[in-house]
């Protein structure tokens, strides 16, 4: 009988922490200025709710456990804020001119919180470098998925935290229209570019050449961060112009570079599959619709509509088990096979053969076949 192998998740005790710091966050946003942060709050989690869902389109192939997309998110939305925070009180005063008030200047905003916020962000990612977490980052979608949640997360709250803290409801309302119409991807843009660090940095061996990968990512994020606060502080005319001519078209690139990323993971599968087949994992039938999302899908409706949902999601279970095993099949075949990778795969060889044992419907799948693509 295959031995289960044990999933990497975020802990729960993690989860429930950042939870209780976004909590008492909002609470004291909302004794400041009820009204406020009710709008902000509202409005907010309807943007990023829409926004999220985005994330997980883009993460269809190969999803990411539940848990850690949600500390994804609750560490954009708690960790990074609150370490944000501190270290901005920190730098502002270490660096205060005696008599001013330097937490809102030029230097501050455009300098020093980029520096900080990118920082308190990217650190999740690394932190996902570590341990057993690093098998879940297997391509740039998924570096793209977790700096997208965090991005969201942080975005959220200083949002909610930006609109509380206007002086007058129609402030609260120009102030939503500004960030959650015109910006709801920015700072996850902004993180995108450490994601992107850190991912070429997964490719390389030596430390020096990840290091480099890493730092040059979190300076393109510092980068474009500090440009973006920057305009918002030299008028509308600036700001609309960096707008225009730099934020929409990166933030359409990166919609390419990620559906792009996603294309890859499609063609890392297939060709993949074969070798299942020639190992008796998979079944050539099988293979047919193992290799796009449209056939998967397919042969789940099919499961669904013969036995139920049960069916349906053992076969999803089954599907996702396979994808798992072509990403560290993937790894060993580009050359970054060792000792644990190795045994990550023997993992996965018995994470296959459990999902079939679950899935007998796969036997009456055998008669199905992938229309024709």
């Amino acid at each position: 009988m295959p031995r289960p192998v044990r999933k990497v998740g975020a802990p729960l005790a993690a989860i429930i922490a950042c939870g209780v710091v976004i909590g008492a966050l909002v609470l004291l946003f909302t004794a400041l200025n009820p009204a406020g942060a009710i709008i902000g709050f509202t409005l907010s989690s309807i943007v990023m709710t829409g926004a999220v869902f985005a994330y997980l389109w883009l993460d269809r192939w190969e999803p990411e456990p539940p848990r850690l997309l949600l500390l994804a998110f609750g560490w954009g939305a708690a960790v990074a804020v609150v370490l944000s925070l501190i270290l901005g009180l920190f730098a502002d005063a270490l660096l205060a001119t005696p008599g001013v008030d330097s937490s809102h200047s030029f230097a501050s905003v455009a300098i020093r919180a980029p520096f900080i916020e990118e920082a308190a962000k990217g650190l999740f990612l690394l932190v996902m470098m570590t341990g057993k977490r690093r098998n879940e980052l297997n391509s740039l979608t998924d570096c793209l998925v977790y700096a997208g949640l965090v991005g969201l997360g942080f975005a959220w709250l200083e949002d909610i935290m930006y609109i509380s803290s206007a002086d007058s409801l129609g402030g609260s309302l120009l102030t939503a229209a500004l960030r959650l119409i015109m910006a709801p991807f920015a700072h996850s843009l902004f993180t995108t570019m450490t994601a992107i660090g850190v991912y070429f940095a997964l490719q390389r061996r030596s430390g020096i050449a990840k290091a480099l990968c890493i730092l040059a990512g979190y300076l393109g994020a510092v980068l474009m961060h500090g440009l973006w606060n920057g305009s918002s502080l030299l008028g509308a005319g600036t700001y609309f112009i960096v707008y225009i001519v730099w934020m929409v078209p990166i933030f359409i690139i990166m919609i390419v570079v990620a559906v792009t990323s996603r294309r890859r993971e499609q063609r890392v599968v297939a060709a993949k599959l074969p070798g299942m087949v020639a190992a008796g994992l998979i079944t050539p039938n099988e293979a047919t619709w193992l290799g796009s999302l449209k056939t998967r899908h397919g042969a789940i409706q099919q499961a669904t509509l013969a036995a139920g949902r049960p069916a349906g999601k053992a076969v999803a279970a089954f599907a996702a088990a396979v994808v798992e095993l072509a990403f560290v099949r993937d790894r060993i075949d580009r050359g970054f096979g060792d000792a644990q990778v190795y045994a990550l795969q023997q993992e996965e060889v018995y994470s296959v053969a459990a999902a079939r044992s679950a899935a007998p419907i796969l036997q009456w799948l055998a008669g199905y076949r992938a229309p024709a693509r």
